[in-house]
C-alpha cells in the first residue's frame, strides 16, 4: 500500500523485453541498500517487486498484464519515473490510499499555467471516468492528486509548484500516456452497487 507522495524521481537505466514481459532497471537516489530483495516499490504508480539491487538503482520484472495495463512498456532510456516505497502503518497518511494496481492509461489532453499553478487535463477511458468524482482522489503516475473537475472521459487537476518540481509531471507534454489509479474506496462502492442491480 502506498500514499501517492513521491519519494524520488528516478530515470530508466535499461528496459529489456522478453516473451511478452520486461525487465526494467531504474536509477534512483533512494537508499537501495536498505531495500530488501522481494520488496515492493511503486514505479509510476505500478507496484513492482525489487529482484536485483545495484549501486544507485534496482531492477524489477514487469509481467505481460502490467505491460498491457500501464505506460511502463512505452518508456525509453532516461525517461523520468515517480518512485515510492510502501507506507508504514505507524506513519501519517499524507496522500490517499494507493494500491499500486493501475486501472488504466490516460493521456495528457492539455497543460496550462494559472498563476503559480499548472492545470493538467487528462483524457481517460469512460470506464475510468465513471469512478472519478469532483474533489475526490486520483493517482496519476503514482502521484496523489485531487480531482478539480471531471466528466465522462476526462478530468482536471491543479498542480502546485512543489509537486511539479518533485515529480515526473515536470516533463509531461500533451499526448503523453500516464498511469491512472482511481480511488480505492470509490471502486469498492461502485462494485457493490453494480452487483446489487
Amino acid at each position: 500500500m502506498f500514499t501517492g507522495l513521491i519519494e524520488d524521481v528516478g530515470r530508466i537505466g535499461a528496459l529489456r523485453f522478453k516473451n511478452g514481459a520486461a525487465v526494467l532497471t531504474v536509477k534512483t537516489k533512494l537508499q537501495v541498500r536498505r531495500m530488501t530483495l522481494g520488496a515492493s516499490v511503486a514505479v509510476n504508480g505500478a507496484c513492482l517487486t525489487v529482484v536485483k539491487k545495484l549501486s544507485g538503482g534496482f531492477t524489477v520484472d514487469i509481467s505481460p498484464e502490467t505491460l498491457a495495463r500501464t505506460n511502463l512498456g512505452k518508456l525509453s532510456l532516461g525517461s523520468l519515473v515517480n518512485l515510492e516505497q510502501p507506507m508504514r502503518l505507524q506513519e501519517r497518511l499524507g496522500g490517499h490510499l494507493v494500491t499500486g494496481h493501475v486501472d488504466g492509461v490516460g493521456t495528457v489532453a492539455s497543460i496550462r499555467k494559472d498563476g503559480e499553478f499548472t492545470m493538467f487535463t487528462f483524457s481517460v477511458p469512460a470506464r475510468l471516468g465513471a469512478l472519478l468524482v469532483s474533489k475526490g482522489s486520483v493517482a496519476v503516475d503514482g502521484v496523489s492528486l485531487t480531482v478539480n473537475d471531471c466528466r465522462r472521459d476526462r478530468f482536471s487537476v491543479a498542480i502546485i509548484p512543489f509537486t511539479l518540481q518533485h515529480t515526473n509531471l515536470q516533463g509531461r507534454r500533451v499526448g503523453d500516456k500516464v498511469n491512472i489509479e482511481t480511488d480505492l474506496i470509490g471502486k469498492y462502492v461502485h462494485s457493490f452497487l453494480e452487483k446489487r442491480r
